[in-house]
């Protein structure tokens, strides 16, 4: 079976839970951006968790099911149709074959995770499905997905059988994720072991202000725009092992929080 992309979107790529134990060779971890919503979605379609899931953010691709499927959309709400009918997220659904899926409208949310009964059939590096498009390995060829991409689903393990065929999509599971994230705007933060290197003044600033995620960012990490933070000595931190969340100062006196694709090290 397989599933073709009949208009990419903005960066949709094959993702898992992430590529461990190679930071010490420069190797990231990599992996879905909402681990959470990812896991939910090959919960919702039978999936061991380790099954690649499709990441996807708005404006979406638009994805033809050349099979009768039972998916899942998780996370955020890209206002999902199925042959032009609407579908939920969060539910299991059976779509018919030749089924064309589409995302319309934003509502809310960065992204959204696309499961499919069998899992994606994608690469394996480095014992991870998920894509490093910085080497091009794992998940689909190593790249975001394109138009006219053919993309495989695992049949070895995704044998349904049905007593009734629907010529529409039909819901079969409907769960609510909506406890699991926080509703405030309020980031938690631990103090790390370089804290103290900002003044006090910088302290209080980082810690009761508000700060905006700027257009430059993307997997690798959030620029934040806001009140500019000093080092108290400053001197220069020499480079350290960073792990998705760090906080980063930068020169410019502003703010980096490292996601997924984050760098193995870093200082400034």
């Amino acid at each position: 079976m397989s599933v073709i992309v009949i208009k990419q979107g903005l960066l949709d790529s094959l993702q898992d839970e992430g590529r461990f134990g190679y930071q010490h060779l420069g190797i990231n971890p990599g992996g879905s951006m909402d681990p959470i919503a990812a896991r939910f979605a090959n919960m919702l379609v039978g999936n061991e968790r380790t099954c690649a899931v499709m990441e996807l953010h708005f404006p979406a691709a638009s994805l033809l099911f050349e099979e009768r499927s039972i998916i899942a959309i998780t996370g955020a709400d890209f206002s999902a149709v199925v042959n032009n009918e609407p579908v939920e997220t969060n539910s299991s659904i059976i779509v018919p074959a030749n089924s064309v899926l589409k995302f319309m409208r934003y509502k809310n949310g960065c992204r959204c995770y696309l499961g499919i009964y069998g899992g994606w059939n994608a690469e394996l590096w480095l014992n991870s499905y998920s894509t490093n498009m910085k080497v091009f390995a794992g998940g689909y060829a190593g790249s975001s997905l394109r138009t006219k991409d053919v993309i495989q689903v695992n049949r070895s393990s995704a044998s349904f059988r049905m007593t009734e065929e629907f010529a529409s999509p039909h819901q079969v599971v409907k769960t609510d994720l909506s406890h699991l994230y926080s509703q405030t705007k309020k980031i938690r933060c631990v103090a790390g072991s370089d804290y103290d290197w900002l003044d006090n003044h910088s302290k209080n600033k980082f810690e009761s202000s508000a700060f905006t995620i700027t257009s430059e960012s993307d997997r690798m990490g959030f620029r934040l725009h806001g009140e500019l933070l000093k080092n108290a000595n400053g001197e220069d931190l020499l480079s350290a092992a960073v792990t998705r969340g760090t906080i980063q100062l930068l020169p410019s006196g502003q703010l980096i929080i490292l996601m997924a694709d984050h760098q193995t090290t870093g200082g400034y």
